[in-house]
């Protein structure tokens, strides 16, 4: 048994960080149920590499079978499409939010409650029910009402900052961000959860996905707070050891990681390197000495691994006892055998697309296994949550199609 079966999610969350989290809370068995309007659909649904069914792009098959990318994150979910913005809608979302144990949304403050669905509205309908919201500042503040997404979250929480080269100008990465907000989210809702089972009290957790990234780069702030001094821009650099950077290595855009952190580790990679002589040299031998002179230490590793197989370099660094890793691109990942090993790649069977190998949860759990589904085809589920949740008649069911309530 997986520790979240029998509780129910309402996840009204689109693109990335909240559909990833309510993902993680289906994985530990939660019954996720994924709200969108069919008229405006999760975005991530729509995204370009979904499959075209019809030549219309604005058909609605279009958009109902999902993307990869909506796979890679909606996976194990139900689907109902419900449209908001009419009045049945609304009240069926209600009726469904009284029925669960977690309601999840990442919209702007406000949204959920102009629509009848905010704390205030769900706690009267269920005392005990567990609301997230996980917006981009926050429910209050004079920034609560600004939209963002990962680029704006990362330069807003500071993480853009500090990463990049001292030569450069912040560089924001990808939507890594959203990937750990999400598993912020999923834990704080998981304590929710143990909290009222201990209590009987449910909860209203206000997520900011700007300090969530703050809460990452800790000792950044924590060392300014201190000291007064601003970290800046490193690149792949170290405030202590070298070298310690991203190496060149024979190929196309092929890199390896090398990191020495201390004197004897130094003298290791110099005879590994055919060169003994430099852990003697001035300029190297000592830590200072080589942080001091790291540019002309990195040239010359460089210089070296430039003309060598990434896969046996990294073998024979590691022989030796070195602190070595390949940079690795997305298809070594999927080659990688150690992954392949502890299973973190699942196949499952997706609608049109075919059998789909999808990155799963980093996670393994001792005495339990989930099972991956495909990501809902949108609707896919209106059925089982109007008629056997909600308990509507099929007349109503058709009746709600007819004024386009629902697809």
């Amino acid at each position: 048994m997986l520790p979240l079966e029998g509780i129910r999610v309402a996840d009204f969350t689109w693109v990335w960080a909240g559909p990833y989290a309510a993902m993680v809370l289906a994985t530990f068995g939660a019954e996720v149920i994924k709200i969108e309007g069919h008229k405006r659909p999760d975005m991530i649904r729509r995204g370009v590499t979904g499959w075209r069914v019809r030549d219309d792009p604005t058909a609605i098959e279009v958009t109902a079978i999902p993307s990869t990318g909506f796979h890679a994150l909606n996976m194990s979910k139900k689907s109902v499409t419900l449209d908001m913005a009419m009045p049945e809608g609304r009240e069926l979302a209600r009726r469904l939010a009284a029925m669960s144990d977690v309601v999840m949304d990442n919209m702007r403050p406000g949204a959920m409650a102009a629509l009848g669905l905010g704390y205030e509205d769900l706690r009267k309908l269920r005392p005990d029910i567990i609301v997230l919201s996980s917006s981009s500042h926050g429910q209050k503040g004079p920034y609560s009402r600004y939209e963002g997404f990962a680029t704006i979250h990362q330069s807003i929480g500071g993480q853009s900052y500090l990463t990049g080269y001292p030569d450069d100008g912040p560089s924001p990465g990808p939507n890594d961000t959203d990937i750990m907000n999400a598993t912020t989210t999923a834990f704080i809702i998981m304590a929710a959860i143990y909290h009222r089972q201990q209590t009987g009290e449910g909860q209203f957790i206000d997520f900011s996905q700007c300090e969530g990234v703050t809460s990452l780069i800790g000792e950044a702030v924590l060392g300014y707070q201190m000291n007064g001094v601003i970290p800046e821009r490193m690149g792949n650099a170290h405030p202590k050891y070298a070298p310690h950077n991203l190496y060149r290595c024979w190929g196309v855009d092929r890199w390896i990681a090398i990191e020495v952190h201390s004197d004897e580790e130094f003298a290791i990679l110099a005879r590994a390197m055919g060169k003994p002589e430099l852990a003697s040299d001035p300029r190297f031998a000592t830590m200072e000495a080589r942080k001091k002179n790291e540019a002309e230490l990195d040239r010359i590793i460089e210089d070296w691994t430039r003309w060598r197989s990434l896969e046996r370099l990294e073998d024979e660094l590691r022989q030796a006892g070195l602190r070595v890793a390949m940079c690795q691109d997305y298809r070594d990942l999927y080659a990688d055998p150690h992954l392949r090993a502890r299973g973190a790649f699942v196949t499952i069977d997706a609608p049109v697309m075919g059998k789909l190998e999808l990155v799963g949860v980093p996670w393994k759990m001792s005495d339990c296994q989930p099972v991956f589904r495909p990501a809902p085809i949108l609707g896919e589920h209106n059925d089982y949550v109007l008629r056997e949740l909600l308990g509507l008649s099929q007349t109503e069911i058709e009746e709600l199609r007819r004024k386009e309530v629902i697809l």
